[in-house]
């Protein structure tokens, strides 16, 4: 098997997955996964899509994470690690839409606007 590639988004976090054959593990930035989340929710959330399939110890995957904090980061990773998945093997696709795994998050940052001191919260009004 070559290396299968996908890209995840969410928020501002993009994550770019390459997955190759091997032993189940998962390196991101040229880190463990250990390492670069040390919290083992945001692990777990990493590793979901490899979890509902049961295929964890057969891939080797190479994460390149970018912007965002951690949570969109991990979020992303789990998109991704389950578009390549599908690449890999299409019959698994209706599993992981079950899941949610497949879907865009697409919820982001409102913009601030003028006049304002956040996106929707207004300056107290004075009526003298």
């Amino acid at each position: 098997m070559e290396v299968v590639n996908a890209i995840g988004r969410r928020k501002s976090a993009v994550a770019r997955v390459f997955v190759s054959e091997g032993t189940g593990k998962i390196m991101i930035n040229n880190r463990e996964l250990e390492n670069y989340f040390p919290s083992s929710i945001l692990q777990f959330i990493v590793k979901q899509p490899l979890a509902k399939l049961n295929v964890a110890e057969q891939y080797d995957i190479k994460i390149n994470l970018d912007g965002g904090g951690f949570k969109g980061q991990s979020e992303a990773a789990r998109l991704a690690i389950a578009r390549a998945l599908v690449k890999i093997n299409p019959e698994d696709k209706a599993t992981l839409r079950a899941e949610g795994f497949i879907t865009r998050d697409a919820r982001v940052v409102e913009r601030k606007k003028p006049g304002r001191p956040k996106a929707r919260k207004r300056f107290q009004f004075s009526k003298r």
